[in-house]
């Protein structure tokens, strides 16, 4: 639902975390322009694309478009590399404290977020007001089959662990308003996704395929792959350690069923019981005793991670701030 022309236009931050992909978001900035400007909606953006330490420098003519509906292109430029979700966290401590907006669109800057899809975001959020965070639920993927493979292997052990399953990622537009809480939400610095989750923040999401990436190759690999899920699954660590706790007492008490299973056999009736008793007997104790110590140690992990000093990204982030630069227009 667009606005009333007679309103003043939705402003919108569009926020593109960048390592090396200046061709591609130079494109994608200039499509989501074409894109927003076509729909006729009554949308304003700036950008604000946060620089992971590239090792490639942009150049200047790669931004130079004449936009439409995009007003000011900023880079954040970080000390270091700091990878993909804690350049979204740098980047939202920065728009919450230098630039007024409505709302905050994020997306990745290699084009498999969609203009498109972020017209269907935006769209989405003015029919709620602007009232709640609106994720892309992933309708469709294009990776490969293998990906495909592992990465509905990862939903599954996700479920398991934490009972959320794992539809969104960040591909989202924000309110302001929801910006001061996430912030100050320390799992933000690992995912952002999770933590919207972990701040109990209202949201929806609506069905958007993912596109192709623009040019160039993926920087992701498997390795990667892997510290991003953990990143997400630790966000929820409490969860986690109650289920692994739960888990381990059950096995504990299996061991002891099977203790006193043994006892009341050789207690209480005639029957002789094989020669591999004792090995089995013998298992079952090495196995209660390490049950017991992991248990012992996620309930010390859990206690000890309530009383340490969290990362708050609205204090600590801006100490990985290098500087701000404005590539469009140019001053």
């Amino acid at each position: 639902m667009a606005l009333l022309m007679s309103s003043p236009p939705l402003h919108v931050v569009v926020l593109l975390p960048v390592r090396d992909d200046w061709i591609s978001a130079a494109e994608l900035i200039a499509s989501l322009d074409r894109t927003i400007s076509a729909s006729k909606s009554n949308v304003c953006l700036d950008v604000l694309m946060v620089d992971d330490a590239s090792v490639e420098s942009w150049l200047s003519t790669q931004f130079d478009f004449r936009f439409s509906v995009v007003r000011r292109v900023q880079v954040l430029r970080l000390l270091r590399n700091l990878g993909h979700q804690r350049a979204i966290a740098a980047g939202l401590v920065h728009i919450e404290a230098k630039m007024p907006c409505e709302a905050v669109l994020v997306m990745d800057a290699d084009g498999e977020d969609t203009p498109s899809g972020a017209l269907q975001l935006i769209e989405e959020f003015l029919q709620a007001r602007g009232k709640v965070l609106v994720f892309a639920e992933r309708a469709r993927r294009t990776e490969s089959l293998m990906f495909r493979a592992f990465y509905q292997t990862y939903k599954a052990l996700h479920r398991i662990l934490t009972g959320i399953s794992v539809r969104v990622g960040n591909f989202s537009i924000m309110p302001r308003t929801y910006l001061g809480t996430m912030i100050v939400v320390s799992e933000l610095w690992n995912h952002y996704a999770a933590a919207v989750f972990r701040s109990r923040l209202s949201f929806t999401m609506i069905p958007i395929p993912r596109g192709h990436r623009i040019a160039g190759s993926s920087h992701m690999n498997f390795a990667a792959l892997v510290i991003h899920g953990l990143s997400a699954v630790s966000v929820f660590a409490e969860e986690v350690g109650v289920r692994l706790l739960i888990g381990t007492l059950s096995g504990s008490l299996g061991v002891v069923i099977g203790f006193a299973i043994f006892l009341l056999v050789r207690m209480l009736t005639n029957h002789s019981l094989p020669g591999w008793t004792n090995y089995v007997i013998g298992t079952l104790s090495i196995i209660l005793i390490q049950v017991v110590t992991i248990a012992a140690c996620f309930t010390f992990f859990m206690l000890s991670g309530r009383a340490a000093m969290a990362f708050i990204p609205r204090r600590d982030a801006p100490l990985f701030v290098k500087e701000v630069l404005n590539i469009y227009p140019n001053d």
